[in-house]
């Protein structure tokens, strides 16, 4: 589900360049997540509609944080941040995401403690999406604001790794269940926000049509229930490693698909970052692969 998450994720900046040909970016936010929860939620119903798996007190507020972290405020500050930064630099901020919950999970999550080894191991995978992105990351666009579109990139990276800690934390649920819910408060919140920034929706057609319902249905609605998955069964520290392999998928299909050159910083990244996972995660892929050849 790892390897699937980076795949997925990292396709999905070639097809937000192709939607936005056609969509506003408030609007892009807001129709991605809209499709998303109705698919989603056919889903769970027809698997019985069940949310909470106990008879403990649900936990409402606690889901609608998670709705607020893990869709509607991040994709709200990356699409108004990245008028103002440089993609380089958006990328770094991701990348630096497994970071930021580490040191979450050591303090918010029982058996997420932090470690020298893990800690190691996720400087050498965020140092391999430096090298990945290379010194433009840190370039000036030259554009006013760029300031607050820095802070605002900053700001998705910990909405995300927030996110992963509190779906961690939450009592029994329906993974399905709980994707529904998520981006159902992500999707009310986003389509507000959009009407009163970007007023009315403009009719996309053709190639940005296409790229919205893909990322809908792929990179929101499949994508955000196994995030959902890894995290209630691995932990968030795990489900982390996904964001170094995004930069990396997102190169290769830049290069595959829209014809954009392949530089030799690619291998040596790569190399960094398989290192650091490695590393970090010693312990949990071990597991894997002991129980895989059984």
């Amino acid at each position: 589900m790892i390897g699937t998450l980076g795949v997925v994720w990292g396709a999905s900046f070639m097809f937000i360049e192709l939607a936005l040909t056609g969509m506003t970016p408030y609007w892009l936010a807001a129709s991605r997540i809209l499709l998303a929860s109705v698919v989603t939620t056919l889903i769970w119903q027809l698997r019985g509609g069940t949310l909470f798996l106990t008879d403990a007190p649900p936990n409402w507020r606690l889901v609608t944080a998670i709705g607020v972290v893990s869709t509607a405020l991040p994709f709200m500050l990356l699409s108004w941040g990245q008028q103002f930064v440089t993609a380089g630099y958006a990328g770094v901020t991701m990348g630096a995401m497994p970071l930021m919950v580490l040191g979450l999970a050591h303090l918010f999550v029982a058996g997420e403690q932090l470690t020298r080894r893990k800690a190691l191991g996720m400087s050498v995978g965020f140092l391999g999406v430096v090298v990945l992105i290379g010194p433009r990351a840190f370039e000036s666009s030259g554009l006013e604001g760029e300031t607050l579109g820095r802070l605002a990139c900053l700001g998705a990276a910990c909405c995300y790794a927030a996110s992963s800690i509190l779906t961690r934390r939450l009592q029994p649920v329906d993974p399905i269940g709980l994707s529904a819910v998520t981006l159902w408060i992500g999707a009310v919140l986003s389509t507000g926000a959009a009407i009163a920034v970007e007023g009315a929706p403009p009719l996309p057609t053709g190639i940005a049509l296409t790229a919205i319902v893909i990322l809908g249905l792929v990179q929101t609605a499949m994508a955000n229930l196994l995030r959902i998955l890894v995290i209630r069964s691995a932990g968030p520290t795990f489900m982390s490693l996904v964001n170094y392999q995004v930069p990396v998928w997102s190169v290769i299909f830049g290069v595959v698909f829209l014809g954009e050159a392949l530089e030799a910083s690619l291998f040596a990244a790569l190399a960094l970052i398989l290192t650091g996972i490695a590393v970090s995660q010693w312990g949990a892929l071990s597991r894997l692969f002991t129980r895989t050849e059984r």
